[in-house]
């Protein structure tokens, strides 16, 4: 007598082309997770791997039948759980549905499938002359369809925003099997509610992206980078907030010493292991006033107590110095065990947040990186931890908590770009009040009745 599992992928199977169903335990390792350390997985019944919209309805249409858990999946790049298989869930893989389906310049928009990876969108786009925005540091790995149902961010963000202001339309698959097409085909559009941005940033939970229209963007000019050292992080943090008065960089990024220390030690690239802080931006204005842009900044970073300010000559230049900033996480990760935060915060609080992190470092007693996109206030303090060494990982995991605290006691949130999966649920039950919470389970019930989609992610967990 066949078992469940074996009657579902059977009965998917018979939906499904050869080879587009698989239960081999072996083979659904490296899919049960997203990237996210401290979270758990469980072990799927299934892995389905469609390639078009009627497959994924099939697929659907199956699981709702049988009221059978479903997780949505792209590359498995999310930092916070978002993607971890469940026990005798099917784990939906869109990696196989990677078209790019159209790219339309008179009407500044690409269409593509979820599975399409960011980089090779914006390759695509660069050979007509055009940009697609978001750049999430996983950009050469991670989709477009995870970007979108975690509302990505990246590098870019504190000018051009996140992925949810690049979507101008969707086609989704519902729980039920049905599918939806909300948004639009032009730039501008108010009718209606905004569906759209209430599936960008869903996690996979009220959904299944399997299409989107994306905005693109006028290629920038070749950026002009400024970079400023500082000898303590409060100085930073008040240049921070003076930058983005008087000039609208298209990044502007932060390290702290212990992330330019395990940089420098990662690939020595001659940075100051003296500095307290260092600051990275860049203007992407044309000709001279990209020149005036990053001189303004430069200025300020002075004025604010910078011991050493200096711009790039030419494109190769700005490409190194902002290798560092890049360098970061892989650098921090080197050194053991972690936990990654992306909390964000006012940036007129920056300096307070980050005296914050540096308390929380010593009452925990454990190191803690912190970097990220000080434009927008998005913050992505990492703390590492000795592996194999329990009491170093239950203080690693008190201290995540602090830092969530500390996030919204300055009048910030949990999670600026990377989601709330399973890691911030309760971050998020404590961010939101109960009307927010209730509102919340309404939209989900709504979509989602039986609960099968990516149940236990991203909605506010109560204690």
């Amino acid at each position: 007598m066949r078992t469940t599992g074996e009657t579902l992928a059977a009965t998917l199977a018979a939906e499904l082309p050869d080879g587009a169903v698989v239960t081999d335990p072996d083979l659904l390792v490296p899919y049960r997770h997203d990237q996210a350390s401290g979270t758990e997985a469980g072990q799927p019944a299934v892995a389905v791997f469609p390639r078009g919209t009627e497959q994924v309805q099939a697929v659907m249409r199956v699981a709702h039948g049988r009221g059978v858990p479903v997780v949505p999946r792209g590359a498995g790049s999310g930092l916070s759980g978002g993607a971890n298989a469940i026990d005798g869930c099917v784990l939906l893989c869109l990696e196989r549905m990677d078209a790019i389906r159209d790219i339309r310049p008179a009407d500044g928009y690409a269409v593509v499938e979820p599975g399409v990876i960011n980089q090779r969108l914006r390759e695509a786009a660069a050979a007509h002359g055009l940009w697609y925005a978001p750049d999430p540091a996983s950009r050469d790995w991670c989709t477009i369809g995870g970007n979108i149902a975690t509302n990505a961010g990246g590098l870019c963000c504190v000018k051009y925003g996140s992925t949810r202001d690049s979507v101008l339309g969707l086609e989704v698959v519902l729980a039920d099997g049905r599918v939806t097409r909300v948004g639009r085909r032009a730039l501008k559009g108010v009718a209606g509610y905004d569906l759209v941005s209430l599936f960008v940033g869903s996690e996979g939970t009220l959904g299944v992206i399997t299409e989107a229209r994306l905005r693109l963007r006028p290629l920038p000019a070749a950026p002009t980078t400024t970079v400023a050292v500082f000898p303590d992080l409060a100085s930073a943090g008040r240049a921070v907030e003076k930058i983005m008065n008087v000039a609208t960089p298209s990044l502007l990024e932060l390290m702290d010493a212990t992330t330019l220390a395990a940089v420098e030690r990662f690939q020595p690239m001659g940075l100051d292991a003296s500095a307290a802080a260092l600051l990275l931006a860049q203007s992407d204005l044309p000709g001279q006033a990209g020149t005036a842009e990053a001189e303004a900044v430069a200025s300020v970073c002075e004025a604010a107590g910078a011991t050493e300010s200096y711009r790039s000559e030419d494109a190769a230049q700005a490409d190194m110095l902002l290798a560092a900033r890049r360098l970061a996480f892989p650098a921090l990760e080197h050194l053991g065990a972690w936990l990654l935060d992306d909390i964000a915060v006012p940036r007129s609080r920056i300096v307070e947040t980050i005296s914050g992190v540096e308390r929380i470092a010593a009452t925990r007693d454990v190191v803690i990186g912190t970097f990220g996109h000080a434009g927008d206030g998005n913050l992505h303090p990492m703390i590492v931890y000795p592996r194999d060494d329990p009491d170093a990982e239950r203080r690693a995991l008190a201290a995540f908590d602090d830092l969530l605290g500390l996030a919204l006691r300055v009048g910030g949130t949990v999670s600026g770009e990377h989601g709330v999966g399973v890691l911030k649920r309760r971050g998020l039950a404590d961010e939101l009040d109960p009307v927010a919470r209730s509102l919340h389970t309404s939209i989900k019930q709504a979509l989602d009745p039986t609960g099968i989609l990516n149940p236990g992610k991203a909605l506010p967990l109560r204690p």
